[in-house]
């Protein structure tokens, strides 16, 4: 197949497709080499542990991935980043030479910074395990077992696992609700 063919192939894909997802499920996803599901995990605050504290939830993580070789851990920024949109300012407040703009200027920069202050903590984290048809899992089952640990999760629910996938591959942080096709929403209302 010559590269011409390829992009016309590639065009014609669904997204689904070209993520090499076959199916969505209610905790993940199946793919060609099996399933994935999904567990959210909240992170602890570190900075209000003891060392010992630390060690002990570093641990705890660090024997369930050396324990377990079918999970993984997807980490992701889940908020806006506002820096390019404070350059913008910061470039206009030096070329302005009006002085009520420029102070408008200012007061649009201090506000991106309040912003991005109170989201310093905004990377969001899932364990992805890796399920194939000669291992099994029961989901609720896993999830028990990853809160017995002392983890803090819960399993992923389909709007979850539509979220990740929006920003892990569209870097997408600000929609709310995933419909199943585009479209949807209108569809339904009409």
């Amino acid at each position: 197949m010559n590269r011409k063919q390829k992009k016309e192939l590639r065009e014609r894909q669904s997204t689904r497709q070209l993520m090499g997802i076959t199916q969505l499920t209610g905790h993940g996803v199946k793919t060609a080499k099996g399933e994935l599901v999904f567990f959210m995990l909240r992170p602890d605050n570190l900075s209000v542990l003891s060392r010992e504290g630390v060690h002990s939830r570093v641990g705890v993580l660090a024997d369930l991935l050396r324990a377990t070789p079918a999970i993984r851990i997807l980490a992701l920024d889940s908020r806006e980043s506002f820096l390019s949109n404070k350059h913008f300012y910061e470039e206009r407040l030096a070329k302005e030479t009006v002085p009520k703009i420029r102070d408008l200027l200012r007061q649009d920069i201090a506000y991106l910074d309040s912003i991005q202050s109170t989201n310093a903590s905004t990377r969001e984290f899932a364990l992805v395990y890796s399920v194939d048809k000669d291992n099994p899992m029961d989901p609720r089952l896993t999830e028990k077992s990853l809160l017995d640990r002392g983890l803090r999760v819960r399993l992923a629910g389909e709007q979850d696992v539509k979220r990740l996938l929006s920003v892990y591959y569209q870097q997408d942080v600000t929609t709310e609700y995933y419909p199943d096709f585009d479209g949807e929403e209108a569809v339904g209302n009409g």
